[in-house]
């Protein structure tokens, strides 16, 4: 039976490393980004292993979209990554109202309604949820502002999340990456090795998923090696 996994921001650093990943396991992926011709690629490179769907995910009607996209190719989803994000560093005494509002649209609103429309697709006792939070969902720093709101939230909404699948046996996972090398930190004058893979962060969420029927991996933190930046 083909099993599809339903991928957030799959473009692009973490999106596309886990897009990689699950199509290599076997699985069909539903995936959305803003940028067509990021889109076109990946449809190139996959094919017949890939649906890709353009939207901005801080809307809610393009979540919802997305949603129904979904839903015309598969009435069952075995994986959902909420993955896709924007981080705008800032003081909230300083950043523009523009940055608290694009950044809950984004790291929150479109958890929110995309899990809960997908809700009824998902397997009893099959499924998997993971959330991408970050280490700024449990502890605040300097000029992380509005991001550090939002992730606090989507750590929230997980633990919610968490306990309602409880009786459907589906497994959540929040998980809380530190420094990542992805896009955003290109042109970075800090040396690589400080950084984890974004391939790091996928194998952390094929463990949550290939554990999910006897344990749930219900926090997951990474740090570089080192330590967070």
């Amino acid at each position: 039976m083909k099993k599809y996994a339903v991928i957030t921001g799959g473009t692009k650093g973490i999106g596309l490393a886990l897009v990689d990943k699950f199509i290599i396991e076997g699985f069909h992926v539903i995936t959305c980004a803003r940028k067509r011709d990021d889109l076109d690629l990946l449809n190139g490179k996959y094919s017949d292993s890939i649906d890709v769907f353009e939207a901005n995910l801080e809307i809610k009607e393009e979540v919802l979209a997305f949603s129904s996209f979904i839903k015309n190719i598969s009435k069952e989803i075995h994986v959902i990554v909420n993955n896709a994000g924007v981080f705008l560093p800032g003081k909230i005494m300083e950043e523009p109202d523009e940055n608290f509002e694009k950044q809950m649209a984004l790291n929150l609103n479109a958890v929110y309604y995309l899990s809960k429309s997908l809700s009824s697709n998902l397997i009893n006792k099959e499924s998997y949820i993971a959330n991408i939070c970050s280490t700024a969902s449990f502890m605040a720093y300097e000029n992380g502002g509005s991001y550090s709101i939002s992730k606090f939230a989507v750590l929230g909404l997980t633990k919610v999340l968490r306990e309602e699948m409880k009786s459907r046996e589906i497994a959540v996972s929040a998980i809380m990456p530190g420094a990542t090398y992805t896009n955003s930190w290109e042109g970075t004058e800090l040396p690589i090795e400080r950084f984890m893979k974004a391939t790091d962060v996928v194998n952390a969420i094929w463990l949550g998923y290939d554990s999910r029927k006897t344990a749930v991996l219900e926090e997951i933190v990474l740090r570089p090696v080192m330590g967070d930046l």
